[in-house]
Protein backbone atom coordinates (compact mmCIF):
# COMPACT_ATOMS: atom_id res chain seq x y z
CA UNK A 1 0.00 0.00 0.00
CA UNK A 2 1.50 3.42 -1.14
CA UNK A 3 1.58 5.80 1.71
CA UNK A 4 -0.48 8.76 1.68
CA UNK A 5 1.84 11.15 2.82
CA UNK A 6 5.63 10.26 2.38
CA UNK A 7 8.17 9.28 4.50
CA UNK A 8 11.64 10.16 4.46
CA UNK A 9 12.97 6.93 3.37
CA UNK A 10 16.75 7.90 4.12
CA UNK A 11 16.94 9.29 7.26
CA UNK A 12 19.59 11.09 9.67
CA UNK A 13 21.87 8.31 10.04
CA UNK A 14 25.63 9.34 10.17
CA UNK A 15 26.08 7.50 7.03
CA UNK A 16 23.57 9.44 5.59
CA UNK A 17 24.77 12.64 6.48
CA UNK A 18 28.26 11.50 5.40
CA UNK A 19 26.64 12.13 1.91
CA UNK A 20 24.78 15.07 2.34
CA UNK A 21 27.68 16.98 3.84
CA UNK A 22 29.86 16.62 0.65
CA UNK A 23 27.05 19.00 -1.42
CA UNK A 24 27.44 22.13 -2.32
CA UNK A 25 25.98 24.47 -4.35
CA UNK A 26 29.14 24.02 -7.17
CA UNK A 27 28.73 20.38 -7.27
CA UNK A 28 25.00 19.92 -6.78
CA UNK A 29 23.24 23.45 -7.59
CA UNK A 30 25.19 24.86 -10.61
CA UNK A 31 22.37 25.30 -13.16
CA UNK A 32 21.19 27.74 -10.44
CA UNK A 33 24.35 29.78 -9.73
CA UNK A 34 23.93 31.88 -12.68
CA UNK A 35 20.25 33.04 -11.45
CA UNK A 36 21.52 34.47 -8.29
CA UNK A 37 22.14 37.71 -7.66
CA UNK A 38 23.23 39.63 -4.32
CA UNK A 39 20.42 40.89 -1.88
CA UNK A 40 17.80 38.91 -3.43
CA UNK A 41 15.54 36.34 -1.35
CA UNK A 42 15.76 32.94 -0.80
CA UNK A 43 14.09 30.39 0.12
CA UNK A 44 15.84 26.62 0.67
CA UNK A 45 13.33 24.16 1.13
CA UNK A 46 14.29 20.98 2.66
CA UNK A 47 17.89 22.22 3.25
CA UNK A 48 19.42 19.10 5.06
CA UNK A 49 22.92 19.51 6.43
CA UNK A 50 22.84 23.19 5.48
CA UNK A 51 26.14 23.21 3.18
CA UNK A 52 24.42 23.78 0.09
CA UNK A 53 21.93 26.16 2.20
CA UNK A 54 25.20 28.02 3.45
CA UNK A 55 26.79 27.89 0.20
CA UNK A 56 23.89 30.19 -1.54
CA UNK A 57 23.37 32.65 1.90
CA UNK A 58 26.84 33.70 1.02
CA UNK A 59 26.29 33.92 -2.78
CA UNK A 60 22.83 36.22 -2.23
CA UNK A 61 24.22 38.19 1.19
CA UNK A 62 23.18 40.42 2.40
CA UNK A 63 19.56 39.18 0.95
CA UNK A 64 18.16 36.93 3.51
CA UNK A 65 18.30 33.12 2.92
CA UNK A 66 15.44 30.89 5.08
CA UNK A 67 15.96 27.57 5.45
CA UNK A 68 13.03 25.31 5.53
CA UNK A 69 13.11 21.32 6.77
CA UNK A 70 10.10 19.06 8.25
CA UNK A 71 12.71 17.51 10.38
CA UNK A 72 14.08 19.59 13.69
CA UNK A 73 16.71 17.11 13.96
CA UNK A 74 17.64 18.15 10.61
CA UNK A 75 17.03 21.90 11.02
CA UNK A 76 19.61 22.10 13.84
CA UNK A 77 22.06 20.64 11.61
CA UNK A 78 21.71 23.40 9.18
CA UNK A 79 21.71 26.25 12.27
CA UNK A 80 25.51 24.49 13.17
CA UNK A 81 26.68 24.60 10.10
CA UNK A 82 25.47 28.54 9.46
CA UNK A 83 27.03 28.88 13.17
CA UNK A 84 30.18 27.29 12.04
CA UNK A 85 30.37 29.67 9.09
CA UNK A 86 30.22 32.72 11.04
CA UNK A 87 26.44 33.54 9.24
CA UNK A 88 23.94 35.99 10.26
CA UNK A 89 21.55 36.52 6.63
CA UNK A 90 20.61 32.56 7.56
CA UNK A 91 16.78 32.16 9.05
CA UNK A 92 15.66 29.25 9.99
CA UNK A 93 11.66 26.98 10.32
CA UNK A 94 10.18 23.97 10.42
CA UNK A 95 7.89 23.66 7.32
CA UNK A 96 6.17 21.34 4.90
CA UNK A 97 6.68 21.87 1.55
CA UNK A 98 3.24 21.30 0.75
CA UNK A 99 2.14 24.03 3.30
CA UNK A 100 4.48 26.47 3.70
CA UNK A 101 3.92 29.02 6.50
CA UNK A 102 4.80 32.00 4.21
CA UNK A 103 2.65 34.67 2.33
CA UNK A 104 2.49 34.59 -1.67
CA UNK A 105 5.06 36.56 -3.49
CA UNK A 106 7.92 36.06 -0.37
CA UNK A 107 11.29 35.12 -2.44
CA UNK A 108 12.99 36.05 -5.33
CA UNK A 109 14.44 32.23 -5.37
CA UNK A 110 12.89 29.33 -4.51
CA UNK A 111 14.91 26.28 -4.15
CA UNK A 112 14.88 22.31 -3.28
CA UNK A 113 17.47 19.25 -4.04
CA UNK A 114 16.68 15.88 -3.47
CA UNK A 115 13.32 16.79 -2.28
CA UNK A 116 10.11 16.22 -4.41
CA UNK A 117 11.09 12.49 -4.99
CA UNK A 118 10.24 12.12 -1.24
CA UNK A 119 6.96 14.17 -1.69
CA UNK A 120 3.62 12.17 -1.95
CA UNK A 121 2.32 14.52 -4.12
CA UNK A 122 5.19 16.92 -5.99
CA UNK A 123 2.47 18.65 -7.86
CA UNK A 124 0.71 20.80 -5.25
CA UNK A 125 4.21 20.96 -3.48
CA UNK A 126 5.52 22.68 -6.63
CA UNK A 127 2.06 24.82 -6.76
CA UNK A 128 3.64 26.02 -3.17
CA UNK A 129 7.02 26.82 -4.46
CA UNK A 130 5.14 28.71 -6.99
CA UNK A 131 2.66 30.46 -4.77
CA UNK A 132 5.33 31.91 -2.37
CA UNK A 133 7.67 32.75 -5.09
CA UNK A 134 7.47 36.66 -6.36
CA UNK A 135 6.13 37.45 -10.06
CA UNK A 136 9.41 37.36 -12.12
CA UNK A 137 11.08 34.76 -9.83
CA UNK A 138 12.29 31.34 -10.16
CA UNK A 139 11.24 28.43 -8.41
CA UNK A 140 14.46 25.70 -9.12
CA UNK A 141 14.36 22.28 -8.32
CA UNK A 142 16.87 19.26 -8.95
CA UNK A 143 16.46 15.39 -8.18
CA UNK A 144 18.36 12.27 -9.22
CA UNK A 145 16.57 10.05 -11.19
CA UNK A 146 17.57 6.26 -9.97
CA UNK A 147 16.53 4.35 -13.52
CA UNK A 148 19.38 6.85 -14.55
CA UNK A 149 21.83 5.59 -12.22
CA UNK A 150 24.49 3.17 -14.27
CA UNK A 151 27.89 1.36 -13.03
CA UNK A 152 30.77 -0.96 -14.04
CA UNK A 153 31.39 -3.81 -13.21
CA UNK A 154 28.25 -5.46 -13.10
CA UNK A 155 27.87 -6.40 -9.69
CA UNK A 156 24.23 -8.35 -9.11
CA UNK A 157 23.94 -7.09 -5.34
CA UNK A 158 23.66 -3.14 -6.79
CA UNK A 159 20.85 -4.72 -8.86
CA UNK A 160 19.16 -6.38 -5.98
CA UNK A 161 20.27 -2.80 -3.72
CA UNK A 162 18.29 -0.57 -6.98
CA UNK A 163 15.05 -3.05 -7.03
CA UNK A 164 14.54 -2.63 -2.79
CA UNK A 165 15.36 0.93 -2.75
CA UNK A 166 12.67 1.50 -5.52
CA UNK A 167 10.54 -0.94 -3.24
CA UNK A 168 11.12 0.87 -0.07
CA UNK A 169 10.70 4.15 -1.38
CA UNK A 170 7.80 3.94 -3.26
CA UNK A 171 5.95 2.36 -0.37
CA UNK A 172 6.79 5.24 1.39
CA UNK A 173 5.21 7.73 -1.06
CA UNK A 174 8.05 8.62 -2.99
CA UNK A 175 9.11 8.67 -7.39
CA UNK A 176 13.04 7.19 -7.34
CA UNK A 177 12.37 8.31 -10.77
CA UNK A 178 11.74 12.43 -9.87
CA UNK A 179 14.31 13.61 -12.05
CA UNK A 180 12.99 12.34 -15.47
CA UNK A 181 9.84 13.80 -14.61
CA UNK A 182 10.11 17.29 -13.25
CA UNK A 183 9.29 19.13 -16.72
CA UNK A 184 5.57 17.55 -16.67
CA UNK A 185 5.28 17.65 -12.91
CA UNK A 186 6.10 21.50 -13.49
CA UNK A 187 3.85 22.01 -16.61
CA UNK A 188 0.94 20.53 -14.13
CA UNK A 189 2.40 23.02 -11.34
CA UNK A 190 1.24 25.63 -13.78
CA UNK A 191 4.84 26.62 -14.69
CA UNK A 192 4.81 27.68 -18.63
CA UNK A 193 7.97 28.92 -18.71
CA UNK A 194 11.03 26.12 -17.86
CA UNK A 195 14.35 26.02 -18.12
CA UNK A 196 15.33 21.93 -18.57
CA UNK A 197 18.89 20.07 -17.97
CA UNK A 198 20.09 17.25 -16.38
CA UNK A 199 23.64 16.73 -14.57
CA UNK A 200 25.32 13.98 -13.35
CA UNK A 201 27.57 13.02 -10.32
CA UNK A 202 30.43 10.16 -11.26
CA UNK A 203 32.32 8.51 -9.44
CA UNK A 204 35.78 6.78 -10.44
CA UNK A 205 38.66 7.49 -8.70
CA UNK A 206 39.97 4.81 -5.60
CA UNK A 207 39.10 7.30 -3.66
CA UNK A 208 35.45 8.50 -5.45
CA UNK A 209 34.94 4.64 -5.04
CA UNK A 210 35.76 4.06 -1.49
CA UNK A 211 33.91 6.79 -0.24
CA UNK A 212 30.76 6.30 -2.09
CA UNK A 213 30.86 2.42 -1.95
CA UNK A 214 31.49 2.58 1.75
CA UNK A 215 28.64 4.79 3.00
CA UNK A 216 26.46 2.98 0.68
CA UNK A 217 27.49 -0.52 2.55
CA UNK A 218 27.26 1.20 5.95
CA UNK A 219 23.61 2.96 4.67
CA UNK A 220 22.03 -0.27 3.85
CA UNK A 221 22.63 -1.98 6.87
CA UNK A 222 22.64 0.99 9.27
CA UNK A 223 20.21 3.93 7.89
CA UNK A 224 16.50 4.28 8.46
CA UNK A 225 16.25 2.78 5.22
CA UNK A 226 17.50 -0.76 6.52
CA UNK A 227 14.77 -0.34 9.43
CA UNK A 228 12.19 0.01 7.03
CA UNK A 229 13.33 -2.78 4.55
CA UNK A 230 13.33 -5.14 7.39
CA UNK A 231 10.33 -4.22 8.81
CA UNK A 232 8.06 -4.22 5.55
CA UNK A 233 9.76 -8.01 4.47
CA UNK A 234 11.18 -6.18 1.78
CA UNK A 235 14.61 -7.60 2.97
CA UNK A 236 16.40 -9.62 5.35
CA UNK A 237 19.14 -8.47 7.62
CA UNK A 238 21.08 -11.41 5.68
CA UNK A 239 20.30 -10.22 2.05
CA UNK A 240 21.15 -6.38 3.48
CA UNK A 241 24.60 -7.72 3.96
CA UNK A 242 25.21 -8.78 0.78
CA UNK A 243 24.11 -5.51 -0.27
CA UNK A 244 26.82 -3.91 1.50
CA UNK A 245 29.52 -6.50 0.69
CA UNK A 246 28.21 -6.40 -3.13
CA UNK A 247 29.32 -2.00 -2.76
CA UNK A 248 32.02 -2.82 -0.77
CA UNK A 249 33.14 -5.31 -4.03
CA UNK A 250 32.30 -2.41 -6.64
CA UNK A 251 34.64 0.21 -4.17
CA UNK A 252 37.66 -2.21 -4.82
CA UNK A 253 37.10 -2.82 -8.41
CA UNK A 254 40.27 -1.18 -10.28
CA UNK A 255 37.85 -0.29 -12.83
CA UNK A 256 34.82 0.46 -11.10
CA UNK A 257 32.88 3.63 -12.66
CA UNK A 258 29.66 4.73 -11.54
CA UNK A 259 27.56 7.62 -12.83
CA UNK A 260 24.13 9.49 -10.51
CA UNK A 261 22.06 11.19 -13.39
CA UNK A 262 20.09 14.03 -12.13
CA UNK A 263 16.95 16.37 -14.06
CA UNK A 264 16.95 20.06 -12.72
CA UNK A 265 14.43 22.74 -13.52
CA UNK A 266 14.33 26.54 -13.38
CA UNK A 267 10.78 27.29 -13.61
CA UNK A 268 9.91 31.12 -14.40
CA UNK A 269 6.90 32.48 -11.94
Amino acid sequence: MTATKAVYTHGHHESVLRSHRWRTAENSAAYLLPHLQRGMTVLDVGCGPGTITSDLAAIVAPGRLVAVEISAEALELARSEAAGRGQATIDFALGDVTDLEFPDASFDVVHAHQVLQHVADPVAALREMRRVCKPGGIVAVRDSDYGGFCWFPAVPALDDWRALYYAVAKANGGDPDAGRKLLSWAQAAGFSEVEVSSATWCFATPADRAWWGGLWADRIVSSAMAGQAVASGAATPGELAAIAAGWSAWAAADDGWLSVLHGQVVCRR
